[in-house]
């Protein structure tokens, strides 16, 4: 028979479990719905760990904090612009032949749905060629491109409130340290903020850097192959390239479909094998090579973030999911308690090994 001392723990644990639960329901909830307060801060907050260091590096050089701050918030507008200008001009040529492509797409659809029925091929219980509406695709196509016009001053608003975030928050990331310090203990706090915050300017600034990277080859790969548009399929790249695994197949998806209406079966093969050989070796050994093994993620964790952060914030959420992402491990891996999350969080064994042979390799050259 259990006794009363025994259940009482028993319960204890159990109550714990559903009071966590609840409060994971509503934290959840809460995210969903300040989104629209909380999407603003962390734009904000990753272009400030981005551009710590040149905020660092001005202060080192003597200029004073104001300065350095307006500084570096101009240095990232003008990036910032400039990618938006190259991106938003092709953008409208593309989306203006975007209709084009898709009646190219569905007689090339239609022409090989007869050539395999005329071979015995019988596709009719998958799909018919009645089920093939171009009307419906073209209003589908004008529904995206006038949502994304009428979008402009929205994202102007968004951006405007990010950049004045912005400000702030270089000031206060600047100032931290020095708080810190007049806390009680606050010597040992400071130095693990400032240990997160490395990693976490580490992670954002290599992850920049080969999305730069990769953006411009497949930009050069692209206008080498002749296809249209090539800043619009480099910027994709750029973008997609925050999202891992999975990134580049999205990211090469409309172009090889592209490449299949303009130029045909084989231009189209050639290009999405330019798209994994640069991936591949970009995104799966320079990349893990220049971040380490700490920097690693499971890509089953890959994945639930991506829904996780998509189901709250939608397109937003999966391109900040990552990044999100990496620093709950790196805010983990700084933990005695929660270190076991990081190391859950991390690749697979195999790869882990490799990884860590790596950076291994790398620390004594």
């Amino acid at each position: 028979m259990t006794s009363s001392s025994d259940s009482d723990p028993r319960e204890l644990r159990l109550g714990r479990a559903l009071l966590l639960a609840a409060a994971v329901v509503i934290i959840v909830a809460g995210l969903r719905a300040a989104g629209a307060i909380l999407i603003p801060l962390l734009l904000a907050t990753f272009l400030a760990f981005v551009g710590f260091p040149i905020l660092q590096w001005l202060c080192r050089k003597g200029v004073r904090l104001p300065l350095a701050v307006f500084a570096t918030v101009l240095v990232e507008c003008g990036v910032i612009s400039i990618l938006g200008f190259l991106m938003s001009a092709t953008f409208n040529d593309f989306a203006r032949a975007a209709p084009g492509y898709l009646t190219a797409l569905i007689a090339k659809t239609r022409a090989l749905i007869v050539l395999l029925q005329d071979r015995g091929v019988d596709l009719s219980e998958w799909i018919s060629l009645e089920r093939i509406d171009p009307s419906a695709l073209m209003d589908l196509a004008g529904g995206i491109v006038g949502g994304t016009v009428k979008g402009v001053a929205s994202l102007f608003s968004l951006v405007m409130l990010v950049l004045i975030i912005l400000v702030f928050v270089l000031v206060e990331v600047a100032a931290l340290p020095e708080k810190l310090k007049r806390i009680r203990g606050g010597d040992r706090l400071a130095e693990n903020v400032r240990a997160v915050m490395a990693d976490i300017q580490r992670y954002l600034g290599v992850k920049t850097l080969m999305s730069l990277a990769v953006g411009t080859v497949i930009g050069l790969w692209v206008w080498l192959l002749g296809m249209p548009f090539p800043l619009f399929w480099a910027g994709l790249a750029f973008m997609l390239h925050y999202i891992p695994a999975i990134g580049a197949f999205l990211a090469g998806i409309p172009a090889v479909l592209v490449a299949l209406v303009q130029q045909g079966f084989g231009a189209a093969l050639v290009l999405g094998l330019g798209y994994v050989v640069v991936n591949v070796v970009l995104g799966n050994f320079v990349e893990p090579v220049l971040m380490g093994h700490r920097f690693g993620l499971s890509t089953l964790v890959v994945f639930l973030s991506m829904m996780f952060w998509g189901w709250i914030w939608g397109p937003v959420g999966m391109l900040l999911s990552i990044p999100l992402t990496m620093i709950m491990k790196i805010v983990f891996k700084q933990s005695e308690e929660l270190s076991w999350l990081a190391l859950l969080m991390g690749p697979s064994a195999p790869m882990a090994a490799e990884a860590a042979r790596q950076q291994q390799a790398a620390e004594k050259t």
